[in-house]
């Protein structure tokens, strides 16, 4: 562990996961509206008939109703259950059910059913598993592959905690984007997300890269949560150390008054002050907005990420 991890355990162990945290009133630029359109409807439909999971619901996204209304969701694989559990995530944490071995062939079906042109895979931590899980996205990787050769796909992937083969095995199957989130900056982590560790990430991101210099690799981070943007520009240069093409920055928002409290609300102009430093420090696309998540936009930014390596 380093120095400043150390130092820092906890900034606010009082407050985390406790139900009498006070709720910071959200400023204008972060409400959205609620979903309201048929398109929504049939996507929320598609997902409930064939039994699939969404990171969209589970994580309580605020742009649901916008990726919905264009028939974009991000699909939750190995179940709904985490064996973790993040002070920041509203993902159920327990014992998960086994493996459902139709969830590859139901997302495939879903994928061609709505004409996805772009899709997200993530998933809840698997550590009960020998792999991790990572079987499971290549089984879906190789589905759509096979059925909507044209959709371009990206795997969110956990840490899979380092089991063997287990990155290899993702990679292998070929996804057009590689993205493992970091989350939040380095000496956040024993308060934010203690089942795992900083640099393991950062190795597991710079590894993809090894593996397949031709794969996109993406990560992202939440501001809100008590960092300094000193620490923002590190995580920047750890991740261009990386190799990590693409940066996504937003806002955290606390699902519940029993996760990690928001600390502040970073303004607009703040996060287009990151898009700017992160443009400079060489990454190939940064987005950075109150309301970024990984896989918003996900489709526009894969088509800009192949622009600009063909214009680098």
């Amino acid at each position: 562990m380093s120095n400043v991890e150390n130092l820092a355990r906890h900034r606010h162990p009082e407050k985390a996961r406790n139900p009498e945290n006070p709720v910071l009133r959200k400023p204008p630029w972060i409400r959205v509206k609620a979903p309201t359109s048929e398109a929504y409807g049939e996507t929320r439909r598609l997902m409930r008939e064939l039994g699939l999971h969404t990171v969209c619901e589970e994580a309580a996204c605020p742009n649901i109703g916008e990726c919905w209304s264009a028939k974009h969701a991000t699909v939750m694989i190995l179940g709904d259950i985490c064996t973790r559990a993040c002070a920041f995530c509203n993902v159920a944490t327990g014992k998960p059910r086994a493996v459902d071995a139709m969830e590859p062939l139901n997302l495939a079906l879903s994928v061609a059913e709505l004409g996805m042109k772009h899709i997200v895979i993530t998933s809840v931590d698997r550590d009960d598993l020998d792999d991790g899980g990572a079987g499971q996205f290549v089984k879906c990787v190789e589905r759509i592959r096979a059925t909507s050769p044209a959709t371009t796909i990206e795997v969110l992937t956990p840490d899979f905690r380092d089991k063997p083969g287990a990155l290899e095995a993702v990679i292998a199957a070929g996804p057009d984007v590689f993205n493992h989130n970091l989350e939040t900056v380095p000496r956040l982590y024993p308060s934010i997300r203690p089942g795992a560790r900083y640099f393991e990430s950062l190795k597991l991101l710079e590894r993809a890269k090894t593996l397949d210099a031709g794969v996109f690799t993406k990560s992202g981070i939440m501001v809100g949560l008590g960092e300094e943007p000193v620490e923002v520009g590190q995580v920047m240069d750890d991740l261009r150390s990386a190799d990590v093409d693409f940066l996504t920055i937003g806002q955290y928002l606390a699902p519940t008054r029993r996760h990690a409290p928001v600390e502040r609300f970073v303004t607009p102009d703040e996060f287009e002050d990151f898009k700017r430093l992160g443009l400079a420090k060489g990454f190939l696309r940064v987005a950075s907005s109150p309301l970024t998540r990984s896989s918003y936009h996900a489709g526009k930014d894969f088509e800009a990420l192949q622009k600009a390596r063909r214009s680098a």
